[in-house]
């Protein structure tokens, strides 16, 4: 018995999951697998009833549309998924138990771990969107004590998200395009401060309208992050560039959830001194 572990979706062909862990189980030499399974919102509960009797099976990624509807359908959740609301990933006990947890937030905190590392008068997170993925980003900035600004097409809907999932912090909900126009907004003395930007919504990907943000609402010095991944230089990240801001893309945050994943589905530690390689497998 192979052990293997995949990611499922609906749609699911356009995933860069399989590349990244078979890369990694290439480099490593061991035996294993990981694959992808198009899973239908009809199909879910049979598809885990399936696999929870194949002890080959270590478990699977989750992405959309069922990080949500995959939570009543599984045994146990960890408290990170518990805090986020929502499942990336679920694992396979030996005795077949399902346990659903989430490797998002700490995915998109490694790329900024060097930045954390230092200490600030005050950190700011202004994050726009408010699907799944923002939970779990919602939930790693506030961990890191940042104040965060989070902007919705429905600011109620963002006003919910934080006071679910970041209850004590003093966080500010806004409508979406917020952003999109300018500002003359001066800025202070921001030594000694984290700024961050975040892209949380698909605006800007493939078949998307773009990002609508004007970059006078960037402080000087901000980070620009955005988790699209296709492409995986989006025209917000390029203007960021050109205005000479710091930049962080999707396949950052990608590799990052991934890496935490891999450790609990095969029990080894992924490869990532060889990320260069990765990206340009990814690439090609």
């Amino acid at each position: 018995m192979t052990p293997y572990a995949e990611v499922i979706g609906d749609p699911i062909a356009q995933s860069k999951s399989p590349v990244i862990h078979n890369f990694w189980i290439e480099q490593l030499g061991i035996e294993a697998r990981y694959d992808h399974c198009h899973v239908t919102r009809e199909g879910l509960a049979d598809y885990l009833a399936q696999r929870r009797d194949d002890p080959a099976w270590r478990g699977c990624n989750v992405t959309m549309p069922h990080k949500l509807a995959v939570m009543p359908l599984l045994d146990r959740l960890e408290p990170i998924a518990k805090t986020i609301g929502a499942v990336n990933t679920i694992l396979r006990e030996d005795d077949g138990t399902l346990t659903g947890t989430n490797t998002d937030a700490p995915g998109f905190l490694e790329p900024l771990r060097p930045l954390l590392a230092k200490t600030h008068l005050f950190r700011m997170a202004r994050v726009l969107g408010t699907g799944g993925a923002a939970r779990a980003i919602v939930a790693a900035l506030a961990a890191e004590h940042f104040t965060i600004v989070l902007a919705g097409r429905s600011p109620e809907k963002a006003r919910s998200m934080l006071d679910e999932i970041a209850p004590d912090g003093e966080h500010h909900a806004i409508a979406f395009d917020h952003f999109a126009d300018a500002t003359d907004f001066a800025f202070d003395d921001r030594q000694g401060c984290f700024d961050l930007i975040v892209n949380a919504s698909p605006l800007g990907m493939t078949g998307q309208p773009p990002l609508p943000f004007d970059f006078s609402h960037a402080p000087p010095a901000s980070v620009v992050y955005d988790i699209v991944t296709s492409p995986l230089e989006t025209a917000f990240l390029r203007e960021a560039h050109a205005k000479g801001f710091a930049t962080v893309d999707g396949l950052s945050m990608l590799i990052g959830q991934a890496d935490v994943a891999f450790a609990r589905f095969f029990g080894a530690k992924a490869p990532r001194e060889h990320d260069e390689a990765l990206r340009a497998r990814i690439a090609s």
